[in-house]
């Protein structure tokens, strides 16, 4: 895994909801070494430990990242504050992120929330041939569709109140598609019955794991995760093995 630190200077800022800013920063050697699930540590002022942003956008050619967030506690709040032409101390590129395959593939992108921005530089691998569903709780609430829809993913969504698409979970939508793999990231809730769906048809299927990491490097025990590989059940980690897993090596709690 190659990481490294760079100060990064922003070239656009957006507001895309009440709560979710939408950052692309010129990010230089990062953005070359950057892959679709993997994420970024920002460096906060006065915090002791980075906020782990994941990665929504590489632009290899501009060399620049980009990266859609929701203010979750006073990081965040402060990372919603800056501007174009601030600069941000950025440790990059970090984690394993999706293994995407044959792109000829009929692949689901199944997403909620905040859950939508890690999946969409692997779905613009796909391009048509990419579904995208979308579970948000309302209308308001909705980000990144007419991103995905670029690419040329078709999209679906579900909303908690029915206020837009799907009256229920986005997970309900996955019923009558036909794929060949699936790419999730989400609630653990939403990430168990994928896995569940992925099981029953027998497709592969990766998943990216939300979890509190402190060093982002593996070297603390924040994001301590239980994994099974050949038979064998160990502790790894969320930042340094993951945060994107084959589904079938995440061990669930309760």
């Amino acid at each position: 895994m190659k990481y490294d630190v760079m100060l990064c200077k922003i070239i656009s800022k957006r507001q895309l909801t009440a709560d979710v800013f939408d950052l692309t920063v010129e990010a230089g050697e990062l953005a070359k070494a950057a892959h679709p699930g993997q994420f970024a540590h920002i460096y906060v002022p006065g915090k002791t430990l980075r906020r782990p942003i994941s990665i929504c956008g590489i632009d290899r050619a501009a060399q620049t990242l980009r990266f859609v967030f929701q203010i979750r506690g006073e990081g965040t709040a402060w990372l919603a504050d800056v501007r174009p032409g601030d600069a941000l101390d950025i440790l990059a590129p970090l984690g394993n992120g999706y293994s995407l395959g044959n792109t000829r593939q009929k692949a689901v992108f199944v997403g909620g929330g905040i859950g939508m921005p890690p999946l969409l530089e692997a779905a613009k691998a796909f391009g048509e041939n990419a579904m995208i569903l979308a579970g948000f709780r309302n209308e308001e609430s909705i980000i990144l569709k007419e991103d995905f829809e670029k690419n040329g993913n078709r999209v679906l969504i579900a909303t908690d109140d029915g206020s837009f698409g799907h009256h229920g979970l986005v997970t309900d939508l996955l019923d009558n598609l036909d794929f060949d793999v699936i790419f999730a990231c989400g609630s653990t809730p939403m990430l168990k019955s994928v896995c569940n769906a992925a099981a029953a048809r027998g497709v592969p299927c990766q998943i990216s794991l939300e979890e509190r990491m402190a060093c982002g490097i593996g070297a603390c025990l924040g994001c301590a995760c239980r994994l099974k590989k050949d038979g064998r059940e160990f502790y790894g980690h969320v930042c340094k093995d993951g945060p994107v897993f084959d589904y079938e090596t995440v061990m669930w709690e309760g």
